[in-house]
């Protein structure tokens, strides 16, 4: 995999990789930022979400779970100090669906979290990660 980072103006840069996709960030006015795009630590959370989500829903399907709608909410907590890394992240999984079956959701969030997901087997190396669910009943 290859990224490349490219100044735009002030703080703001575009990234591209391998997928051709670009996305902007930017900083804060308090670092010379406008608000302009996303923050790169925000970046990493979202990598995180988006890693475990497209593994549980790929599970949950092959399980013939019959979903309806899928959301994970990220927090993360930040060292006061800089580099102001992660020191913990709590993923909650919201499933919507029919008749979801609650022992095939903890086993698709277990198989991504020790098994599928690279970007949550590294962070795990680094901060402590919690996982919640909750399954929605959709009739």
């Amino acid at each position: 995999m290859k990224a490349t980072i490219s100044l735009d103006q002030g703080m703001i840069f575009h990234g591209t990789a391998n997928s051709g996709y670009t996305l902007q960030m930017d900083s804060g006015p308090s670092v010379g930022g406008n608000d302009r795009g996303f923050r790169p630590m925000e970046l990493l959370l979202i990598g995180l979400g988006g890693c475990t989500a497209m593994d549980v829903l790929s599970i949950l399907r092959k399980k013939r779970q019959e979903v309806t709608g899928f959301d994970v909410n990220m927090a993360a907590l930040q060292a006061k100090d800089h580099p102001h890394v992660f020191t913990h992240i709590t993923i909650s999984y919201i499933i919507r669906g029919r008749e979801i079956n609650p022992k095939a959701v903890e086993r698709a969030i277990e198989l991504s979290e020790t098994k599928y997901c690279p970007a949550q087997a590294m962070l795990a190396k680094a901060t402590t990660i919690e996982h919640t669910y909750e399954i929605i009943d959709e009739e």
